[in-house]
């Protein structure tokens, strides 16, 4: 086959607001297994809506973006259901802002020769393909981004700004850029932080920046994040979590309760948690490593945590659908949590 024949049908991303799943979620807290935790999974997460003073995190791990659940985040930040958002660089990068500047993901099959797909120039994720020379662009438009900006540590957070000012100045990606996560976030003044941001298409731009600018250029400060998202939990100390896959973005917004404590500060843990994850406990990784577990560490209050063992694009939709229809963020309000750090960086 061509690589036009290969990449003409788009992924679609499901649109939470068009699927009132309340009646039916309510209906699976009276079964068992993973239906009833997933139906209790979707009330705390409801829970962490209702309490207007509640700051609510994000984590985004595992291929998400290029699934098609990229308006399901969106909907989440455009009616203020959530406050900041932990990532991997994939998510944000290579899947949210490569699909702002007008590229797509494609439906494909786990069950093709990836030589030849490599002939082709095409990437595979399971069964979604994406156009390398189109991803090469995406990390072109990185190191355009850091060319521009004045040579000095950034924290992901910062950097992401940028890409979604970027966006924003650039009318060329006036249609792409509505259901972008990286430009909705620039515009309701949401944090997004990438602990790991060289892991993905921006490492790629950064490189080249850093290679081609070898004395004075621009860098990502991994400690800055930390602090920043840390000044975030003492600026709001009540907090709730929900957590798509596990790993760095799942760690990281847990270590900031124990980074106020070496602060000497006396914040809480986190009141309220959910996390989605397929990856299993028993080897004593942090992915499958349950909510229980991270209150040993200080990190998770038990009273209103959820552990679901489902697959995200099946998980997900659910649960920030019930809290949708549910209707609580209706009387939520603006955080605009990077007005805050800017703030901060700015009085320091």
């Amino acid at each position: 086959m061509t690589k036009q024949e290969l990449l003409k049908d788009p992924i679609i991303h499901i649109d939470i607001k068009k699927h009132n799943v309340v009646p039916m979620i309510d209906e699976m807290n009276e079964m068992a297994f993973q239906a009833r935790n997933l139906a209790r999974a979707a009330s705390i997460f409801n829970m962490m809506q209702e309490e207007k003073e509640c700051g609510v995190f994000l984590t985004l791990a595992g291929s998400l973006i290029s699934a098609g659940l990229k308006q399901v985040v969106t909907d989440l930040v455009q009616h203020n259901m959530v406050d900041c958002i932990v990532s991997t660089g994939a998510n944000i990068v290579d899947q949210d802002f490569f699909e702002a500047l007008g590229f797509k993901h494609y439906k494909g099959s786990q069950f093709v020769n990836d030589n030849s797909l490599r002939e082709l120039m095409i990437d595979r994720i399971y069964d979604t393909y994406i156009d390398e020379e189109d991803l090469r662009k995406c990390d072109d438009t990185i190191g355009i981004i850091a060319n521009s900006l004045a040579h000095r540590p950034y924290s992901s957070r910062e950097f992401i700004i940028e890409m979604g000012k970027y966006l924003d100045e650039n009318n060329q990606y006036a249609e792409s850029r509505k259901n972008s996560i990286v430009w909705n976030c620039y515009k309701k003044g949401i944090p997004i932080f990438v602990p790991a941001f060289s892991d993905c298409s921006a490492g790629f731009g950064l490189v080249h920046h850093q290679y081609h600018n070898p004395d004075s250029h621009v860098s990502i400060d991994s400690a800055k994040d930390f602090l920043e998202i840390t000044k975030l939990k003492i600026a709001n100390p009540e907090t709730g979590i929900f957590m798509i896959g596990g790993g760095v973005p799942k760690n990281f917004v847990q270590d900031i309760v124990v980074a106020t404590e070496i602060l000497g500060l006396d914040c809480p843990m986190h009141k309220y948690a959910v996390q989605i994850t397929v990856a299993d406990e028993r080897d004593g990784a942090l992915s499958g490593s349950t909510l229980k577990e991270a209150c040993s560490w200080g990190k998770v209050d038990v009273v209103n945590e959820q552990m679901v063992f489902a697959e995200a694009t099946i998980a997900m939709p659910l649960i920030a659908g019930y809290a949708y229809h549910k209707g609580a963020h209706k009387h939520r309000s603006e955080k605009r949590f990077n007005d805050i750090l800017d703030k901060v960086t700015t009085l320091a």
